[in-house]
């Protein structure tokens, strides 16, 4: 009997819940996943500060390196796996930001089949323009971040090839055309992921006011939600 007891009051919890959920209105529903994947990206604009830093370490390394004559080769190799090393930290840094993003857009998605549950027409397009320029956003950061990490398997030939004494100067040359060539990709790819992040979040922003969602913004006068900081042209964003 305790037993049966237990399951009825649990019954009861699942319902209440149920009913809980029901009650929102599916504008608020929207707002409920546009706001946990702001939360899921938090991840994304800590990793940015620490991309930004070890960008500036490396450069400060590689500074050191070229100024150095061939004369210096143990310091030179020295340098360059120091460099390696931040490198590296660049990449996994880079891989916990893509994570973040992946969780996002996981979570936005959740809102595509409520979007199409809405009856008023004038909101019903804005929800969608704001969905599909939010898709727009994630497929611009996949751009983004294969241009980043081929430019960081570049780099780490680099400095595998400045260990090396038989490595010539052309060889070295034509390879550091290549990763400018790379990070040129990575501006790119840059600005069209802070173009969409600046587009959608314009239509966020229209979407809470035609829902009559009230919204407080931290500060106005902020970059936009999810934009990407750039040093040498590769750091990423988050959302407000």
């Amino acid at each position: 009997m305790q037993l049966k007891k237990t399951s009825i009051i649990l019954l009861f919890g699942l319902l209440a819940i149920i009913s809980a959920c029901s009650s929102e209105s599916t504008e608020e529903q929207i707002h409920g996943h546009l706001e946990e994947a702001v939360a899921q990206e938090q991840e994304f604009e800590e990793q940015q500060s620490n991309i930004t830093e070890l960008e500036l370490q490396e450069q400060d390394l590689y500074s050191q390196i070229i100024e150095l004559g061939t004369d210096e080769m143990d310091q030179i190799k020295k340098l360059s796996q120091e460099a390696t090393d931040v490198v590296t930290e660049r990449e996994e840094s880079l891989k916990a930001e893509k994570e973040s993003i992946d969780a996002a857009r996981e979570e936005f998605e959740k809102t595509e089949d409520l979007i199409a549950e809405i009856e008023d027409e004038q909101l019903s397009e804005t929800a969608d323009n704001m969905y599909s320029t939010m898709m727009d956003r994630f497929s611009a950061y996949d751009e983004l971040y294969q241009a980043y990490s081929t430019a960081i398997q570049q780099e780490k030939d680099l400095y595998a090839m400045l260990q090396e004494e038989e490595t010539e100067q052309e060889e070295l040359t034509n390879h550091i055309n290549t990763i400018n060539d790379s990070y040129q990709q990575v501006l790119d790819a840059n600005e069209s992921f802070n173009q969409s992040t600046t587009a959608y979040n314009d239509l966020k922003k229209e979407f809470y006011s035609q829902a009559e969602i009230e919204v407080e913004y931290e500060n106005a006068e902020q970059k936009d939600e999810g934009q990407s900081e750039e040093e040498s042209g590769e750091s990423e964003s988050e959302t407000e």
